[in-house]
């Protein structure tokens, strides 16, 4: 595994490109706005799917999957970036959320 930088949710640049790799019923409940969601399972498969050139700030609920994800991706020559704390963090720091179902935004 390579070397990877963790960041606080407060560290992550407006405009950044975020990606989540909880499941499909995490992200639907809620998740960073203008988030891009690809599963940890299927990263192997759409990685290709991201930017190369661009900063990916990786998040999941906590920080361990998205700390998987950072190492396989710099490890891949992305420049990752593993958020601390993860999506619990992202909420409790009242930071804009989106859902899919329709919802106030929430993390499980």
């Amino acid at each position: 595994m390579s070397d990877f930088e963790t960041v606080a949710v407060t560290e992550v640049p407006e405009g950044a490109l975020i990606l989540d790799v909880r499941e499909d019923f995490e992200w639907v409940e809620g998740h960073a706005a203008g988030a891009v969601h690809i599963p940890l399972g299927l990263l192997p498969e759409r990685f290709e799917e991201l930017d190369m050139d661009t900063d990916t700030y990786v998040i999941c609920r906590t920080g361990g999957r998205s700390a998987q994800a950072a190492a396989w991706l710099t490890g891949m020559g992305f420049s990752a970036f593993n958020v601390a704390g993860g999506t619990d963090a992202w909420l409790e720091g009242k930071l804009p959320m989106e859902a899919e179902n329709g919802q106030e935004p929430t993390v499980r």
